[in-house]
């Protein structure tokens, strides 16, 4: 069977007006695919501003909502997800990530999709490798111990009952992005929080660590190669370029000018800074700990990444990480992001074209 997008093709893209997921409808767009945002009721849809899509607000924890979602669609891409460090109520994350995907699955395969792309991590990878300095692939397992918050936890559970849907039929390639960054990242996200506290003068200094930088475009593109080439219930990484937080916070100092501080800090004072602000904040006061313990653990800990696989079958390729990270500062800052102080010392200085 092919599984060549074609011109007019109807397409649902759950997630729709997500960063990854917006990236991934323009994609389709310009392909001339005629595709159906899935929208949580009530969610924000600046990232499909000017796009001409069909939408439609659906609650994929509900099977009875998505009854008729999947008419007529030939493709499905399945990136609606919860993403957080600090929850009122931990069960919409299960909810939403591991009920979601298996009702989103299971009424896409019923409907007669032909292909579904899932998207899920590379935080349900393992991080064996990255001990003795080598990047992580598809085939290390994650220690369930080392999964810490319930995004990794529910992306993990759902993962597999993702591949257990696929292991009976469904028609489903999985995809695990790793941090991407570009334009179109209003929430932000945590790897375009860097970029942005970046740009407001908020980093102090850094911790010896490190990370794969993807332009979020790239990771649209790999979805697309991974409807297309992707085998079914194979798993494929999709990144960019591995950096040590120096180097990135490098990259960021000479495309704008700012001012680089290089101080060095031991992992041990976010991660004392995280408990506290979890303890005083998040147990004590109730309310969202401006460090959450989740976001600290989560910057102590080496998270690069090895995408051979979906460059060597699928033809995936990726620019490189200061590209990515020139295009979201520059995003920041032309949207109000960054103060205006700090924007007036910027001296732009775009990366070479190679």
């Amino acid at each position: 069977m092919s599984f060549e997008l074609e011109r007019g093709d109807r397409v649902v893209v759950t997630g729709a007006a997500g960063f990854i997921g917006s990236a991934v409808t323009r994609a389709l767009l310009a392909r001339g695919a005629h595709v159906v945002a899935i929208l949580e009721p009530g969610a924000s849809t600046s990232n499909l501003e000017g796009l001409d899509v069909g939408r439609r607000d659906a609650d994929v924890t509900t099977e009875g909502s998505l009854a008729d979602v999947f008419d007529g669609a030939r493709f499905c891409f399945h990136l609606a997800a919860k993403f957080g460090f600090w929850p009122k109520d931990p069960s919409i994350f299960y909810a939403v990530n591991v009920q979601g995907s298996r009702n989103v699955v299971r009424a896409a395969t019923a409907a007669g999709v032909e292909r579904i792309v899932y998207t899920s991590t590379v935080a349900t990878l393992g991080l064996w490798r990255t001990k003795s300095g080598r990047p992580s692939n598809e085939d290390d397992v994650a220690d369930v111990a080392h999964l810490h918050g319930n995004y990794k936890q529910t992306k993990y559970v759902a993962e597999h009952e993702v591949l257990r849907l696929a292991a009976q039929g469904a028609p489903v390639v999985l995809v695990l992005p790793t941090m991407p960054h570009g334009p179109y990242d209003h929430r932000p996200t945590p790897s375009g929080k860097v970029v942005l506290d970046f740009l407001n003068g908020r980093i102090p200094g850094f911790v010896d660590t490190a990370m794969n930088v993807a332009h979020v475009d790239d990771l649209a593109t790999g979805h697309l190669l991974a409807l297309e080439r992707g085998r079914q219930g194979r798993s494929y990484i999709f990144g960019g370029e591995n950096l040590s937080m120096a180097a990135l916070l490098t990259v960021l100092a000479q495309t704008t000018g700012l001012p680089l501080a290089n101080r060095r800090f031991p992992s041990v004072f976010p991660l004392v800074a995280g408990r506290l602000s979890q303890f005083i904040e998040g147990d004590l006061l109730r309310r969202e700990p401006r460090i959450p313990l989740e976001a600290a653990k989560m910057a102590t800990t080496t998270m690069t990444f090895d995408d051979s696989r979906a460059r060597e079958e699928l033809g995936y390729s990726s620019r490189p990480a200061a590209h990515a990270l020139y295009e979201s500062a520059r995003w920041f800052v032309e949207h109000g992001y960054v103060d205006a102080d700090r924007t007036a010392l910027i001296r732009w200085s775009p990366p070479s074209a190679d």
